[in-house]
């Protein structure tokens, strides 16, 4: 699989799970400007790298602008939010189970 090779959705975000071993999963998401912001506060760590576009979030009532290239580590059990996304926005996360 190439992480380059996809399509941006005209609404919300697509979701392709890359790994999936022992106790890390790996998704790439690529995202619209189009959007449901919603909550989030997942059981499991996460460590995201935003590989093209900007993206901003709300993690514990601070603001984060991310950039192409930059990364951010969110706790488990942390409320987080995306606010704004620009289209194309595209993205690795990797989730951290226990």
């Amino acid at each position: 699989m190439n992480l380059f090779n996809y399509k941006i959705p005209k609404k919300g975000e697509e979701f392709t799970t890359l790994l999936e071993y022992k106790n890390i999963k790996i998704v790439r998401i690529v995202s619209s400007n189009d959007f449901n912001s919603i909550e989030y506060c997942q059981d499991e760590d996460e460590w995201v790298v935003l590989l093209d576009g900007r993206v901003t979030l709300r993690v514990e009532q601070k603001e984060v602008t991310l950039t192409k290239g930059e990364t951010f580590f969110i706790p488990a059990k942390t409320a987080h939010q995306i606010l704004k996304m620009e289209r194309g926005s595209v993205w690795l996360a990797v989730h951290i189970f226990e």
